[in-house]
């Protein structure tokens, strides 16, 4: 009898240790099913994350790809508009420059005309002088039509205005006079078409 009691005693506590050891497992399960659920759960919000991000970069790209399109679609009309503006001022600019020369032809003319007149008269020297004098008067008359002016000889020599081509010595002339002038200068405005040519005294 004792011995029976004995293996049930056993038996009994083989079964504790099994509950017990069945526990353990069981136990050690779920803590290693909750501790990957946990992970899927991370994974997850990871992945929501991920796709959350993945579409605000798409929607970034989507404006940065817009905008590039805007300026280029900008850049090529102001290409094309300035393209429009530089010919547009080529022609205008030589339409200034063909009415400029119209204009400065139209006052010469009459000059023309009074060659033509005075070589065609046939007379004395004076004729021919009078004829000569009026083309001077013509030359002039489209000079002041023109806006050029002779430059002034009548004071002492200034390099922006008078080309010195001779020097002379003379103690009876101030410094930088001018003696004689040999070719007319002109100027239109502030501009010099041509410096007078001019003999300068000390």
């Amino acid at each position: 009898m004792k011995k029976k009691e004995k293996k049930v005693d056993n038996l009994e506590e083989m079964d504790t240790k099994k509950c017990s050891c069945e526990d353990t497992i069981n136990n050690d399960q779920v803590e290693e099913i909750n501790e990957i659920d946990k992970e899927e759960n991370n994974c997850n919000d990871e992945k929501e994350q991920l796709k959350s991000s993945l579409l605000k970069t798409k929607d970034e790209n989507q404006k940065l790809q817009n905008e590039i399109e805007a300026l280029k679609d900008r850049l090529l009309r102001t290409s094309s508009e300035y393209e429009n503006y530089r010919r547009r001022t080529a022609k205008e600019k030589e339409g200034i420059y063909t009415d400029a020369c119209e204009d400065v032809l139209k006052d010469i003319l009459p000059v023309i005309d009074n060659l033509e007149r005075a070589v065609s008269i046939e007379g004395s020297a004076d004729d021919i002088k009078i004829g000569v004098e009026m083309t001077l008067k013509s030359f002039e008359t489209a000079f002041e039509k023109l806006n050029v002016e002779e430059i002034n000889t009548n004071c002492e020599f200034d390099p922006n205005y008078h080309n010195a081509v001779m020097h002379v010595n003379d103690d009876s002339l101030g410094n930088n006079s001018i003696v004689e002038v040999l070719q007319k200068g002109y100027k239109k405005g502030d501009k010099v078409l041509r410096y007078s040519m001019v003999k300068v005294a000390n």
